[in-house]
């Protein structure tokens, strides 16, 4: 398919760059009106995912998977649950390994490429007998679903998927934030990981060293002194990264996908923008507005953001029968 004409042109005159429209809405933006109700899935291998729900007895479910660090708690999870279950579907907000607000049981975490994951929580919701099921993903989230549905064929109720702000090449990702004030975000990451490990550390035995990991300074560090530590598959940092990374199976997935993905965004190198897939794709579509952030795409005095209208318009091209309706910008 030809590449999208973004319709995201305006954003609050005081978003000033990428910059601001990434930190700003992490910072400040705040989301009322959204009562989840909360599921524990335990696992196959002893662990467990807390799931957040908003039911509405209705045939249509929407799965929302958040970024790194983040949570169901998230102003933009929150906002498209709210945004959807006015809309005729019900939600499934799930939250990765250590990120409920209650410390997972095993060693590990969750990585871009914890599709065992992501799978389980789709396998529970399709088990409530949903028609229709469409995937909606952020950041890390975003990349976990696109590896997910490109690495297996999905059940036929899936009908699609949007994903805004991806990394879609994690590893150059990962060497963007290394550089000049693109630090602030990895330092941020850093910080709340490393203090989940050693927290981690204080309830159940590692397999690392505590001293290393105090010093860990971005990313190839932590993965190599904690992340290969506790999923010993991985031969080395490049190995992981070259294996969980969800740009190798967007050729392969098969149904409808619209990748989001800001030119501005401060956390995406030029990888993380798949054009010549996107023109020779009949699934892949791809939008880069020139303006938005990473998962901000603010837009003035409106409850909503341009992504819940962006994925709004999408599914009813993924799904003609919906009854969503659109607000034109």
């Amino acid at each position: 398919m030809p590449i999208v004409k973004s319709k995201y042109h305006r954003r609050p005159w005081y978003f000033l760059n990428g910059h601001f429209e990434t930190i700003i809405p992490s910072l400040f933006f705040k989301v009322d009106g959204v009562n989840y109700q909360r599921e524990r899935l335990e696992l196959e291998d002893g662990d467990f995912l807390d799931l957040d729900w908003v039911r509405g007895d209705n045939k249509r479910l929407i799965v929302l998977s958040h970024g790194l660090e983040g949570s169901a708690d998230r102003h933009y999870i929150k906002r498209p649950a709210w945004y959807f279950s006015q809309r005729g579907w019900d939600i499934l907000a799930w939250n990765n390994r250590s990120c409920s607000g209650e410390m997972n049981r095993l060693p590990r975490f969750y990585h871009h490429g914890a599709t065992e994951d992501i799978a389980a929580v789709i396998e529970r919701g399709l088990q409530e007998a949903y028609d229709e099921v469409v995937l909606i993903g952020y950041s890390m989230g975003g990349g976990m679903q696109q590896k997910y549905l490109g690495e297996r064929d999905p059940d036929l109720r899936i009908k699609g998927a949007v994903s805004f702000s991806v990394p879609c090449n994690v590893q150059e990702s990962a060497e963007l934030l290394k550089v000049g004030i693109n630090r602030i975000y990895e330092n941020k990451f850093i910080v709340k990981l490393r203090d989940k490990i050693l927290t981690k550390s204080e309830l159940i035995d590692l397999p690392v060293d505590i001293e290393v990991i105090r010093k860990v300074k971005n990313f190839k560090e932590l993965d190599e002194n904690f992340t290969l530590k506790v999923h010993p598959e991985y031969e080395d940092a490049n190995d992981f990264y070259a294996r969980i990374t969800s740009d190798q199976f967007l050729p392969n997935i098969k149904v409808p996908l619209l990748i989001v993905n800001a030119l501005n965004d401060p956390m995406l190198g030029e990888k993380c923008y798949p054009t010549k897939l996107a023109d020779s794709s009949k699934n892949i579509f791809l939008e880069m507005p020139k303006i938005g952030g990473h998962v901000g795409f603010t837009l003035p005095k409106d409850q909503w953001s341009y992504m819940e209208y962006a994925a709004d318009s999408f599914i009813k091209e993924v799904i003609p029968s919906s009854q969503t309706s659109t607000k034109p910008h």
